[in-house]
Formats: C-alpha cells, structure tokens, sequence
C-alpha cells in the first residue's frame, strides 16, 4: 500500500467506561479521564478525524458493588450507547475502565454485525486469556472472564438482558500477546478452538506474520474486526499503569506495528482500551504511551511527528 495513502475512516465516538467492579484492583475507573488529559482528542482531530467525544457512560451501580450483578448493569448500559454509535454510522472508541467493559461494546458490535449480515472477529490484544468462566477463575474477578462470557459458556446469561443475543465464534476471536493463562482457562480455549498467538509465537516469527494471517482471515470471511488493547499487552517497563503487570510483554515498537497495520487494513469497526490503572501509573506514562498507539490505528505515520523519547529509551527493552 502507498505509505501516504489514507483509509476512509467513519466519524468516531469516544465513549468513557469509568468502571472497575470485575476487579479488585481500584483505580481503572480513572481511564478515561487520564486518556483524555493525555490529549486523545486532540491528537484525533489532529489527524484530520471527525471526533464527538460523548462523554462518559453511567450505569446504576453503587459504588461498593462488585462481581456478576454490577457487571451485568454496565454492559446493559455500555451495549446500549455503543449500539447507537453504530447506528450512526460511527466507530465506537471505549475508553476504560477494567475490561469487563468488553462486554457491553462486543456485545453491541456483535448485534451490528447481525443486522448488516457480516461476521465479527475479536482481536485480544492482551497478556491474559480472559476466558475464565465463574468455576474456574482462581479470583472471581469478572474482568477475567469477558471472552467466556461472549462466546457463550455457561454461568453468565444474566448478563446480557436474556433475549436472542448473538453469541461470539470462539474460533473468531485472536488472542495476540498471551502471557499468562490458568489452567482451567487454559482447557477452555483449547478446547473451544480460539486461535493464540503468544508471546513465545511473537519472539519466533515477529509480529507481522502472525498478525497478516489474521486479517488476511477478516478480510477473506468478509468481516469486521473489534479490537481490545489491554494495557498489560505492553511490557510493564513501558507501560506500567495497570493492576496486572506481567514481564515480557510487547515492546513500543511492535506494539506500533500493529497499530499501523490495522490502519493499513480498514477492518476495523471498533476499539477499547482497557485496563488503565492512573493510580498506579508513573507521572502519565502509560496513558500518553497508549496515545500514541491509538493514534497509530487511526493513521499516524512515523513522518508525521517527531519521534518522542519514550521510543528512543523503551523500544528495545529485553523481555522478562
């Protein structure tokens, strides 16, 4: 592709999901806010996009709630705002907030994809599976659990509002950066056919391959992507703002890879960003990193800006 040719983009809308009641972990209900400081915005408009930054979602939770029921009320109430992104015509930006989130904006990209008669495909950019179900999640913490709960196991149906959901085809969804799984998860998703890309995969073959078979995949199956970048996708070193660090993870460099060839592709229909933990974050680092890559995804070339120093110091940190 022409490195100065541009993919039509439709408008966007961000969307705040200040929530953390499937964690434990208190803080992430700062992400969006932090985001935004960050200049997400800013740095959209800046690339030539239509921006409609529509604020936060609210759910009626109270805030010493936890676990299955306050879930399910957020991701009524993140599905519903998300549906009418799409009804507009829009792709939907879901700034977080612990991935539990994921619920409510796959769920509505799901019903999309219904309506306009294409298949979904997930891409989990994320150093865990998140395909615990309530039986063998050694925490019970809910943000484990959003792939298990889309793809239909049991345990969850009081999330979604009951009704004829759509379910997510385990075999469509991509885990990519995958770190750290549980043994019950881990024969979950062995057993359910969803496709791993781990960070064992990444350090043999880099991620160009592993990420073009991908959506060589979307594209063939004529489907929309949604992709969700967890911030523990990252190595801790560069982005240390989240509750679940694990070593090893992405370096800057292959993290932006990917983002530009999710530009380069034009299957993307929808994003979250999860998993910002402010609080445990080092002077706003985490969040201008996680800047920077959504810019990427939305067309940002290293020629456009000056290379910051957070990629001269950070790009090529040993893993582990």
């Amino acid at each position: 592709m022409d490195e100065t040719a541009r993919i039509e983009i439709a408008p966007i809308e961000i969307l705040g999901a200040p929530i953390e009641v499937g964690t434990s972990e208190p803080g992430s209900l700062m992400g969006p806010a932090a985001l935004r400081t960050a200049g997400l915005v800013r740095t959209l408009r800046d690339l030539g996009h239509g921006v409609d930054d529509l604020g936060d979602v609210s759910a009626a939770v109270a805030p010493e709630e936890r676990g299955l029921p306050a879930v399910a009320a957020w991701t009524r109430a993140l599905a519903a705002r998300v549906a009418e992104s799409f009804s507009r015509g829009a792709l939907p930006v879901v700034l977080g907030g612990d991935h539990s989130l994921s619920l409510g904006s796959v769920d509505a990209a799901l019903r999309h994809c219904r309506a306009i008669g294409k298949p979904l495909f997930v891409l989990w950019l994320d150093a865990h599976a998140d395909f615990n179900t309530p039986e063998t999640s050694p925490s019970g913490n809910v943000h484990g659990m959003p792939l298990a709960a889309l793809c239909g196991e049991p345990g969850f149906e009081a999330l979604f509002g009951g009704g004829d959901r759509p379910v997510l085809e385990p075999g469509h969804v991509h885990l990519f950066g995958l770190r750290s799984i549980d043994a019950g998860e881990r024969a979950l998703v062995a057993a359910r056919g969803v496709d791993v890309t781990d960070m064992r995969a990444i350090d043999e073959f880099g991620v160009i391959a592993p990420l073009r078979r991908i959506l060589e995949r979307v594209e063939a199956a004529g489907g929309l992507l949604h992709v969700s970048l967890d911030v523990d996708f990252l190595d801790p070193g560069i982005a240390p703002g989240v509750g679940t660090t694990v070593p090893g993870g992405a370096t800057f460099r292959e993290a932006h890879l990917i983002m530009e060839m999710l530009h380069d592709s034009g299957l993307v229909a929808s994003l979250d960003v999860v998993e910002l933990n402010p609080f445990l974050d080092e002077r706003g680092r985490s969040a201008r990193v996680l800047v920077e890559l959504v810019a990427s995804l939305f067309g940002r070339r290293i020629l456009d800006r000056p290379t910051p120093v957070i990629e001269a110091t950070t790009a090529s940190l040993p893993r582990g």
